[in-house]
């Protein structure tokens, strides 16, 4: 770099040349922020208010990205809660309809049903942009079966539909042929005028059968009891159920063992096999070298439970082993002479938690075929005996009505229960028909084809709405209140209906049947059920909304700290650009004035 030797006679003219120059640099600038109203095109023009800048705009294209994915989110749980609502609609609307039905509207019924359900396959097969909302984190196909397929089973692929379950559930309930609901009565004793009662089987195939299925035997009381005395129950017993297993269980396989509550009915603890489980933990179990391993394992965790099945994936080999318990028993010993109307009750017990009560009516001539009397002809053995016939009358009515709606419940419930996972397939009659085939079923429908393997619906989505903050939108087909609700519209659909006239065992079977639905449409209550999904849905709605106004309130504030730094006041600018150009008209008059100066000038 060269510089330039110093002159003194350009010395002024160089200065003023370079003032006019910036003066000029200055108007330009000037100008130029007046026409765009910023500051400057660059970052290095705004001086220190360059890292405010920078953050800013960092901080408004991050909310740019957040209300993108608020916008998408909120789509997505508006689609949702509509589909979650009309659920819980369609369900108050059968089970209204069943209380409301009477003779000539029951034989609609199972089509009105159908259509019910139809609607909901519908509702949770609802998708945004081809993403199916209720699949959890499975999107790419409808995650729940047709309607058709479920009911019907697909005959193409050799796959049994509900129907068939129910038919199966009724078969091993009702204990068909003799339909009494595996409890018998006979008249035992010498003289022959005991009348015993007792749950059918024997060994430890009768276990298992009173395990699952048929009525539970629970008392009896006379009116009379110098004539009828009824005794105590002798309880059941039954030793603990032991696993057995070809090869132990491998990362991610899974295993559902059913255990029966003190109510009757049964819970499912599904266990899927990680090298991470924790001890404790309700829903894993450790992953084992070998099979000996596991069964140990298994056993000693359900020891203490009354198991009644379980089920796994058919290459382990798993298999449940019942010692040989006893039954329940009583007895009813005619000791005397009963009078007309005497009473005699019998309770029994369904396995879903309800019980029946079974009342005889003691009659001078009773029909042998009745299920609500017992004759006095004849002496006490003959007692004995119209009594034994009328108890099992009464059973076999029963089972034929209430029992078999139960049936139907339970095999619905289990229907829907089913998973895609190997393993939890829906439970299938053993071919021996004493319980539940261990191995899962590869020839079943498999209603719901979703994610199953989080154990919240909701966090099978996330929405990052803020930096740090995920909200979780989720939502499964095969979550629980939803299920119940299918499970109800699902049981009436699989129903043939009946034009049977009120009071006969047809219409009571239906009305039983629509009774043990009713239960599982119950949903009108805001802490659970299908409502409290909805309520899930409605906080995430609410919570994005107000998520989008804090964004708007904060892009405000950061819009507003950006202008301060980056734009210009045009009343400021321009009153600078007037006292610049004023300068700089000066400037150029003095500068003209001074090019024109000689010493003759000077001296005039």
């Amino acid at each position: 770099m060269s510089i330039a030797p110093f002159n003194a006679s350009t010395y002024l003219g160089d200065r003023n040349t370079a003032n006019l120059v910036g003066l000029k640099s200055r108007l330009d600038t000037l100008t130029n922020q007046l026409s765009s109203g910023k500051v400057g095109t660059t970052y290095g023009s705004l001086g220190t208010g360059r890292t405010t800048s920078l953050s800013a705009h960092a901080a408004l294209s991050a909310l740019d990205g957040y209300d993108a994915v608020i916008t998408n989110a909120t789509t997505r749980v508006t689609l949702a809660n509509a589909s979650v609502t009309q659920i819980n609609t369609l369900g108050d609307g059968m089970r209204r309809s069943l209380t409301a039905s009477n003779s000539s509207t029951i034989a609609n019924t199972p089509q009105a049903a159908r259509n019910s359900l139809d609607a909901a396959v519908d509702a949770l097969n609802v998708d945004l942009a081809g993403q199916y909302i209720f699949g959890g984190r499975a999107t790419d196909s409808p995650p729940v079966a047709a309607t058709d397929t479920m009911l019907n089973g697909d005959v193409a692929k050799g796959l049994a539909g509900l129907k068939t379950l129910i038919s199966e559930q009724k078969t091993a309930d009702l204990g068909l042929p003799t339909g009494s609901g595996r409890v018998s009565s006979s008249v035992t004793g010498t003289p022959a005028n005991t009348v015993t009662i007792s749950e059918d089987g024997t060994g430890a195939a009768g276990t298992e059968t009173r395990a699952n299925f048929g009525f539970r035997l629970l008392s009896a009381t006379s009116s009379n009891t110098t004539a009828i005395a009824a005794s105590a129950t002798t309880a059941a017993t039954a030793p603990p159920v032991t696993f057995t297993l070809a090869k132990p269980p491998a990362e991610g396989d899974r295993l559902r063992i059913a255990i029966n509550q003190p109510d009757g009915t049964q819970s499912f603890v599904d266990l899927t096999a990680k090298a991470s489980s924790s001890a404790g933990a309700t829903d894993t179990m450790p992953v084992f070298a070998t099979a000996a391993e596991a069964q140990t394992y298994l056993n000693t965790r359900f020891a203490p439970s009354p198991v009644a099945s379980i089920q796994g994936p058919t290459d382990l080999g798993v298999q449940a082993n019942f010692g040989t318990g006893t039954p329940a028993s009583l007895t009813l010993g005619v000791n005397g002479t009963p009078v007309a109307g005497d009473t005699v009750t019998v309770s029994v017990a369904m396995r879903d938690g309800t019980t029946q009560t079974l009342t005889l009516t003691a009659s001078p001539n009773a029909d042998p075929t009745s299920t609500t009397e017992f004759s006095l002809a004849g002496g006490p053995q003959a007692v004995a005996n119209s009594l034994s016939q009328a108890v099992t009358n009464a059973l076999k009515g029963t089972a034929s009505t209430s029992l078999a709606a139960s049936s139907a419940s339970r095999a619905a419930q289990d229907f829907f229960a089913g998973s895609q996972s190997a393993g939890l397939a829906p439970r299938r009659i053993s071919t021996d028909g004493n319980g539940y085939a261990e191995a899962a079923s590869t020839k079943t429908v498999i209603w719901y084809t979703g994610d199953d393997t989080s154990s919240d619906p909701r966090a099978t989505a996330t929405a990052q709405i803020g930096a740090n903050r995920v909200l979780n939108i989720g939502v499964q087909a095969n979550e629980a209140p939803i299920r119940k609700v299918l499970a109800g519209l699902a049981m009436i659909a699989a129903d043939a209906g009946t034009t049977a006239v009120s009071g006969t065992p047809e219409a009571q079977r239906f009305s039983a049947l629509a009774d043990h639905a009713g239960t599982l449409l119950v949903s009108n209550n805001t802490t659970g059920g299908v409502p409290g999904i909805a309520s899930d849905l409605g906080l995430a709605a609410s919570t994005l909304s107000d998520t989008k106004m804090e964004n708007r309130t904060n892009r405000n504030a950061l819009q507003g700290s950006l202008d301060g730094v980056e734009n210009i006041s045009a009343e400021d600018v321009t009153a600078q650009l007037l006292q610049l150009q004023t300068q700089l008209q000066a400037s150029y008059q003095v500068t003209s004035m001074l090019s024109k100066l000689n010493l003759v000038n000077y001296l005039s």
